[in-house]
């Protein structure tokens, strides 16, 4: 299950380009809380602290128990915005949530085992690489872990199938295919390249004047 990490937070008063500018500089990271039972606020959180903590995530799925200026706040990491062309956080996006409070998230399946159908000479087809789960901050899992070792040539994984953690539902359709096992396609030869007209060898005759001598 993912865990609850505390990170210190602090309310922000400055706006504007150039100010949150400074406020990056010093080595801060801007950021905003809402939810549905608290009124939106603009924060800041220590720039090492959380990067580290992205850094060091298994899951894309971060809570965080956020201590705002004394008072706590349980929330999750909703968005991180990234400078992709300097580095670094430029924004993060919190959502506050309550311990009984179900949230949603979207969760990855990792496939595990070698299938039956793979040692025969078929191919493992993933097709659903990610699962929206609805749960409890407590029970939100870091992964939903999928054995596909049975599966068989022409077989399939169905989401109907998943053996979810305690207290975890899903609501997608039970028929969706995760992985399933299909024969091998064989390569395609490439095409063989035109053969190149013959070019007379240097001082010959061309063929139709040589025939009329």
């Amino acid at each position: 299950m993912a865990s609850i990490i505390d990170l210190q937070a602090q309310n922000r008063s400055v706006n504007g380009t150039g100010a949150v500018g400074r406020l990056r500089r010093s080595g801060s990271i801007p950021g905003v809380i809402y939810g549905r039972k608290r009124e939106n606020a603009n924060i800041q959180v220590d720039g090492k602290t959380f990067t580290r903590i992205i850094d060091h995530s298994a899951s894309d799925n971060i809570l965080v128990n956020l201590q705002i200026d004394g008072n706590a706040q349980l929330a999750l990491v909703q968005e991180v915005q990234h400078d992709h062309l300097k580095g670094g956080i430029l924004h993060v996006d919190f959502h506050a949530i309550n311990m009984d409070e179900e949230i949603h998230a979207d969760v990855p399946i990792e496939l595990v085992g070698s299938a039956e159908g793979v040692k025969a000479g078929g191919q493992l087809d993933f097709l659903l690489h990610t699962i929206t789960v609805y749960c409890l901050p407590k029970d939100l899992p870091e992964k939903i872990t999928v054995d596909v070792t049975p599966l068989q040539m022409g077989e399939a994984f169905h989401v109907s199938q998943i053996v979810l953690p305690t207290g975890v539902k899903v609501r997608l359709d039970g028929d969706v295919v995760i992985a399933v096992v299909e024969e091998a396609k064989a390569e395609e030869a490439p095409a063989a390249a035109p053969a190149a007209a013959a070019t007379p060898a240097k001082g010959a005759a061309p063929a139709a004047a040589a025939a009329k001598k």
